[in-house]
């Protein structure tokens, strides 16, 4: 299971996805759906926005940015265009590391909301593991902390066995025991594949078996 966004939509300008190509404001995978990146942008009141960006763009700068995009709303409009607001960003912000755009972590929070991608992960997790035959295995690749943290915690879910103290009389066979098994720690794309594909660099890999059909 690959939770990377497809390259050719981010690549594509008119989605709104890139903060480097110039379009609308948009960033719907769904294209049916009213939400847009915009409507966000121009409808969340300071607080909801510094939360967003703080929860799902784990920005450290997020008071800085709304602030500048509150201003500009009052003193120009609406913000519409993907340039329009890295811009903003870009001015409102320090740069530390000249490798990643400042307006990395705010694009990714908005897209996160605008698709409910969290929402979608926790859901597909449990429906996945429960189609699973046995000794199948679940191999699931995520490209930042916060897909990586849900991962991680549905697995640690799944190992959690019944918790008894040895001054109960009960015997090991009538105690739960994990239904699945980490095949291996969680692994990192290697320099070379990094090389060659650049967007490869923030994957982690996890994987388990299911080894009883448990809980």
């Amino acid at each position: 299971m690959d939770l990377g966004i497809s390259s050719p939509q981010i690549d594509k300008a008119d989605r709104g996805f890139s903060f480097q190509l110039d379009s609308l404001l948009d960033m719907r995978m769904n294209q049916k759906q009213k939400l847009t990146a915009a409507d966000i942008v121009n409808g969340y009141e300071y607080d909801d926005l510094v939360k967003l960006l703080y929860e799902y763009g784990e920005e450290k700068f997020a008071k800085k940015i709304v602030k500048a995009i509150i201003k500009y709303r009052q003193e120009k409009g609406k913000i519409s265009r993907t340039i329009e607001l890295a811009d903003l960003i870009n001015q409102a912000i320090p740069k530390f590391d000249s490798t990643k755009n400042p307006a990395t972590k705010t694009f990714q929070a908005l897209r996160i909301k605008v698709n409910e991608e969290l929402e979608e992960i926790r859901e597909i997790l449990p429906a996945a593991f429960e189609i699973l035959k046995m000794n199948g295995r679940l191999a699931v690749i995520s490209f930042h902390s916060l897909e990586d943290r849900i991962i991680k915690n549905f697995f640690k879910e799944k190992l959690n066995t019944d918790r008894v103290s040895k001054k109960i009389p009960i015997l090991h066979k009538n105690i739960q025991s994990a239904p699945i098994k980490i095949i291996k720690k969680m692994e990192k794309p290697s320099k070379d594949e990094i090389s060659k594909n650049i967007r490869a660099r923030s994957a982690k890999l996890r994987v388990m078996e299911k080894i009883s059909e448990g809980r």
